[in-house]
C-alpha cells in the first residue's frame, strides 16, 4: 500500500464503507414496564463494534399502529412504519415470549406490511422464562411467509439467568459470543438478498 492510499483510503475501502447495509434492530414489545429497550441496546452496543453494518434501533412503539383493519383506529404512523422497514436491509428481532408465543404488537407490526419485508435477512434474540423459544419458533414461521430469511443462530436469553429480579438485564458473558455468531450469518446472507431485490 501506497503512502497516498494509507493517508486517503483506496477506493476499494471507500465502496465498502459506501454500502454498509442497514439493519434495523426491532423491539418486538409496547407493554409498560417491558425490558425489550435495554435487550436493544446491548445488541446495538456490540453491533455497533463490529463496524460492518449500520444499525438502528425501531421502537413500534413509537408508530401508531392499531389493530390491522379496525374501524376507525388512528393508523397514521402507517406510512412512517413502510418507510422505516423499507430502508433497512435486514433485521434483529428483540422477541419477548408471551403465551408461548409473540406479542400481539409484533405480529401487527408485521402484517402491516408486505414487500417492505420481502427478500431480507433476519436474525432473532429472544428471551422468557425458557428463553422465549416457543416464541422464536412462532416468529420463524411468520417471517417465511413474509420471505424474510431467518437465520439458524438464535440467542436465547433466560429470565432467570440473564435478568435480575426479571427487570434488570445483566447478561451472562456467553451471550455476547451468540449475538456476534448470528451477526455473522445476518450480515452475509443480508448482502448476499440485496442482489435478489435489484
Amino acid at each position: 500500500m501506497g503512502l497516498l492510499d494509507k493517508l486517503f483510503g483506496t477506493k476499494k475501502e471507500e465502496e465498502i464503507t459506501m454500502t454498509k447495509s442497514n439493519i434495523g434492530i426491532i423491539l418486538g414489545s409496547t407493554r409498560e414496564g417491558r425490558v425489550s429497550p435495554q435487550v436493544g441496546a446491548w445488541v446495538k452496543e456490540l453491533a455497533d463494534q463490529r463496524g460492518d453494518a449500520n444499525y438502528t434501533i425501531i421502537d413500534i412503539a413509537d408508530y401508531k399502529l392499531p389493530l390491522l383493519g379496525e374501524a376507525g383506529g388512528d393508523a397514521s404512523g402507517a406510512a412512517a412504519w413502510s418507510e422505516i422497514i423499507a430502508q433497512q436491509d435486514g433485521f434483529v428481532f428483540i422477541v419477548q415470549e408471551y403465551n408461548h408465543s409473540i406479542t400481539g404488537a409484533l405480529k401487527n407490526a408485521l402484517d402491516y406490511l408486505r414487500v417492505e419485508w420481502n427478500d431480507k435477512a433476519a436474525g432473532i434474540v429472544s428471551y422468557g422464562s425458557v428463553g422465549g423459544a416457543r416464541a422464536a419458533e412462532h416468529l420463524r414461521g411468520i417471517l417465511s411467509e413474509l420471505s424474510v430469511a431467518h437465520v439458524r443462530v438464535h440467542p436465547a436469553l433466560s429470565l432467570f439467568t440473564d435478568f435480575e429480579n426479571g427487570t434488570d438485564f445483566k447478561p451472562a458473558d456467553v451471550q455476547a459470543n451468540s449475538v456476534n455468531q448470528m451477526l455473522d450469518q445476518v450480515i452475509p446472507w443480508t448482502t448476499a438478498l440485496k442482489t435478489v431485490r435489484k
